[in-house]
């Protein structure tokens, strides 16, 4: 029996991440608000009812999707602002980790971009949620640096989000690079690194 039980968990993950990644690729051509049920069971190719023993409705399958495009991220976000040897290595590990991202996700990156500010609201309560558990992440790193002494929480939280935005801002940066050249790549890869070390040269001053 449990054997049984077993196979059958084993398919209905199977199908959910079928549903979701017929999903994704839908939507590379549509937004999440015009996205039809039927049309996703049509793609994996099961009934339209087989949708309802995975997800409540399509938008609770977007948030679905924006934690399988987002959760896996926080111990990489974790890791990227740990205290390095100085300011520069930590850029260097951000760009780095958001031009892999890109690289290796552009779906799930183009699906974020476009629902952040989208029609489905428990998607952009969803995106919202994760961006704000990554800008705390951020805060809890950037509080253990000698240069945080003195910093009050509301200004660590402050810097903290406005590098969580410039690792977005940096994300589309490389999304409209993806089918260009390696010049062009080499050319985002710099200024993304510029526009981050103004944010650290300003912090550096901020009590001063």
């Amino acid at each position: 029996m449990s054997h049984t039980l077993g196979i059958r968990q084993v398919q209905k993950q199977k199908t959910r991440q079928a549903l979701l990644d017929a999903a994704l690729g839908l939507l590379e051509e549509q937004s999440l608000s015009s996205l039809g049920l039927r049309e996703v069971t049509r793609a994996v190719g099961v009934a339209p009812t087989a949708f309802y023993r995975h997800f409540r409705s399509t938008a609770d399958l977007g948030v679905a999707l924006v934690e399988e495009a987002l959760g896996s991220l926080h111990p990489m976000i974790r890791q990227t602002v740990a205290t390095a040897e100085d300011s520069d290595q930590r850029i260097a590990r951000a760009v780095q980790l958001i031009a892999d991202h890109v690289d290796t996700y552009p779906a799930h990156v183009r699906f974020l971009a476009r629902e952040r500010h989208g029609g489905v609201q428990p998607v952009r309560e969803a995106i919202r949620d994760q961006l704000a558990r990554f800008a705390e992440e951020v805060k809890a790193e950037l509080a253990k640096d000698p240069e945080s002494g003195g910093w009050d929480d509301s200004d660590l939280m402050m810097l903290a989000h406005l590098y969580v935005d410039q690792m977005l801002i940096t994300a589309s940066l490389f999304m409209e690079a993806r089918e260009t050249s390696d010049e062009e790549r080499d050319r985002v890869t710099r200024l993304a690194t510029r526009q981050m070390r103004l944010i650290s040269v300003g912090r550096r001053h901020w009590l001063g």
